[in-house]
């Protein structure tokens, strides 16, 4: 097996690609709703579930891949989330919202965080010297999962007929028509979650069976550096009774539970805001998605230059303003730029977070000390979607929804101003005690 970190990292990147693909959610919603007559809040909770479940299938994958390795885990998760999408294909127009539920869902969801944090602690540990670079590198590759599903089944004609068929039916049924999807049009929606699993089974499992630990002994240029500022490994069990830990974990949730209301409904929010056809907002979809990835590789990054805190904090302030003044705006151009910056600082939470946590709580038992605040995510991902789904459902738009987000990210700059790195104040006493004793010692001598 190789230890070419990069090729690692390549292959961690396309098994991420795959389970990202779970971002593209919201070009079933339509489809869904028209097909199957179920109400916004009843198709949002696919993707809440899904999102749920990817964090408690972080902890299990990262207890497994701290005491195994990561290789069986990442393969079992990829194998997953490819079943339970193929089996939510085969028989969710039977059987109903539950299967769907279960199977990707459920199913599908313990896969994504299993083989999800498999990848991010490996990377940590084969780029000792530039944590935030190398995880940011790999996590990019789940960003950027939906921007290349999004453009393939736009480009595919069956799929683009559908879409644009869900909307006609929907806005059919707004004025009062009795209207319904064709069978051929409900049989493409399915039969593209059943292909798309054998797709995440064959491309993610490969892929996965790269994915290893660096042999005993590894170190890079400026890694000893970097160890040194990380202090100790703090298992989980003295993790979890640090204020810090629970700081790490609400900044994530805050940041996921803004930017997964947008994801998990995008194209519908898009088209109510600018008034743009089913076939434009998807189309602009697909592109800003790409924001979602490059986020996570640029805000790592530049965590690595001016630090973690301060990267949340801008991260947070970025997206602010917008959640509170793009309710009013209907430009089609100004909206697309606005949401790019909400999915870049998005995917710039998880960018820094993974560093954030190996800095904080070093990297020994990073699998299931990062998998626990990844549990942060699944919870954000039942709140938000869940939220703006049912204002939505009982007001009529989503606009509602938006500046509660902005009051919450507002609320939450907080914590990158206030939280600290365990044992910073105890390290500055012990200097200052050891500072105290040798001027004794001089004044003695």
């Amino acid at each position: 097996m190789t230890n070419n970190r990069w090729l690692i990292a390549l292959a961690g990147t396309i098994t991420m690609i795959c389970l990202g693909t779970v971002y593209s959610w919201s070009l079933f919603t339509q489809p869904l709703i028209a097909s199957f007559r179920w109400s916004n809040t009843t198709t949002t909770w696919t993707f809440a579930l899904a999102i749920f479940f990817l964090g408690v299938g972080a902890i299990v994958g990262g207890r497994w891949q701290d005491r195994a390795g990561p290789r069986w885990p990442t393969v079992t998760g990829v194998a997953l989330w490819g079943v339970g999408n193929i089996l939510a294909g085969l028989l969710t127009t039977s059987l109903g919202a539950w299967w769907i539920y279960l199977t990707y869902g459920l199913v599908g969801g313990i896969g994504l965080g299993m083989a999800y944090i498999t990848p991010v602690a490996v990377v940590t540990k084969w780029f000792p010297d530039k944590r935030g670079l190398g995880s940011g590198m790999v996590v990019m590759g789940f960003g950027l999962g939906a921007f290349f599903y999004n453009n393939l089944l736009k480009a595919i004609p069956s799929f683009s007929a559908a879409s644009r068929q869900a909307g006609a039916v929907l806005a059919e049924r707004a004025r009062g028509v009795e209207a319904a999807m064709t069978p051929d049009a409900v049989s493409t929606i399915m039969q593209t979650f059943l292909w798309s699993g054998v797709v995440y089974l064959l491309l993610g499992g490969a892929c996965a069976l790269l994915v290893r630990n660096p042999p005993a002994g590894f170190a890079r240029p400026g890694a000893v550096a970097a160890a040194a500022a990380q202090g100790r490994d703090y298992p989980p069990s003295e993790a979890a009774r640090t204020p810090q830990f629970y700081a790490l974990w609400f900044m994530l949730f805050l940041n996921v539970t803004a930017g997964i209301l947008f994801i998990s409904n995008a194209v519908p929010i898009m088209r109510e805001l600018t008034g743009a056809s089913p076939g434009v907002a998807l189309a602009i979809y697909g592109f800003i998605a790409l924001f979602n990835g490059l986020g996570r590789f640029f805000w790592g990054a530049v965590s690595d230059r001016i630090g973690r805190n301060l990267a949340y904090l801008l991260i947070y302030g970025s997206q602010v303003l917008i959640f509170f003044l793009v309710g009013g705006i209907h430009s089609l151009a100004i909206v697309t730029i606005l949401f790019a910056v909400v999915l870049l600082c998005y995917g710039g939470g998880f960018g820094t977070m993974p560093s954030f946590t190996a800095d904080y709580f070093g990297t020994k038992y990073m699998g299931v000390n990062y998998g626990w605040i990844l549990l942060a995510w699944g919870v954000g991902g039942i709140v938000g979607p869940i939220f703006v789904a049912l204002v939505k459902d009982h007001t009529g738009s989503f606009s509602g929804a938006l500046p509660w987000i902005g009051g919450l990210l507002l609320a939450a700059t907080l914590l990158p101003l206030v939280t600290r790195k365990p044992g910073a104040r105890r390290a500055g006493e012990a200097w200052g005690e050891a500072l105290h004793l040798h001027h004794r010692g001089a004044r003695a001598s």
